[in-house]
């Protein structure tokens, strides 16, 4: 399966396929970065290699409304996800290699394991507060 990409036509649709038990990798990105633009086929490539996954693409000017509150630094911006436990946030080198590996750590761990990573430092609570991809939709759509 390749990523979805976030529009204003497909909102409902995207909401579902987070609500799923399936995991969540979030690319936070913005239409005139040239780095995301280079980024877009590797973050293909890597939903490809992740069929398992739900990949999705969000523009962050264009879905303000959804993501335009999360602190999001530099460009690409990485957000994975477990059910309700964020287990990453942050910007990632625009590496297949790199994200495949990050990719693949986040997902080797337990549920146990997540939670007890997301209790673990004030920026992990932040995490969960702020960069829940699912509250964050279901929020938009309310």
């Amino acid at each position: 399966m390749h990523s979805l990409t976030l529009n204003s036509d497909n909102r409902a649709e995207i909401a579902a396929a987070l609500a799923g038990d399936r995991w969540i990798v979030a690319c936070l990105c913005a239409a005139w970065c040239g780095t995301c633009e280079s980024y877009r086929a590797t973050f293909d490539e890597l939903a490809a290699r992740h069929p398992d996954k739900v990949f999705v693409w969000i523009d962050i000017e264009d879905h303000a409304d959804i993501v335009g509150d999360l602190d999001v630094e530099n460009f690409p911006t990485l957000l994975i996800q477990h059910h309700e436990l964020v287990a990453f946030f942050g910007t990632m080198l625009p590496d297949a290699g790199v994200a495949h590996r990050l990719v693949l750590a986040q997902s080797g761990q337990s549920d146990a394991e997540l939670a007890e990573l997301a209790r673990s430092s004030e920026e992990r609570r932040r995490w969960q507060a702020d960069c829940n991809l699912r509250t964050l939709m279901r929020n938009a759509q309310a």
